[in-house]
């Protein structure tokens, strides 16, 4: 969000076209990342309900399902978080944007990538 020059112009085209989801384990890695110093949101809880507000977003939850999506994937990316997103885009049938190169050796005719 405080970087979109780092967005592709297709990433770019998709976030403002939307709709919009946005995972909670997107909230969970700023408060993980927040916590440990790597990052600087301020209060991540307000992060978030700026982030939902600022893209009209709604937020995923995680599910069981999602959770056996991540037991089914290849272990090419370690990340828990992007093993999450990933189980999350392809169960729930969406478009994952994404700046990490890694999560772009999972594309599979279940899971679109806009890179």
């Amino acid at each position: 969000m405080a970087a979109p020059e780092r967005l592709s112009a297709a990433a770019l085209k998709a976030v403002n076209a939307g709709p919009h989801v946005l995972s909670v384990l997107t909230y969970w890695e700023v408060i993980l990342k927040s916590a440990s110093g790597k990052l600087d949101v301020g209060d991540p809880r307000v992060w978030w309900e700026t982030a939902l507000a600022d893209f009209a977003a709604t937020a995923l939850p995680l599910s069981s399902s999602h959770v056996t999506e991540i037991h089914h994937l290849a272990a090419i990316h370690r990340d828990p978080v992007d093993r999450g997103l990933i189980a999350q885009a392809t169960v729930e049938d969406l478009t994952l944007v994404t700046t990490d190169e890694t999560i772009t050796r999972y594309t599979s005719g279940n899971l679109r990538i806009i890179r």
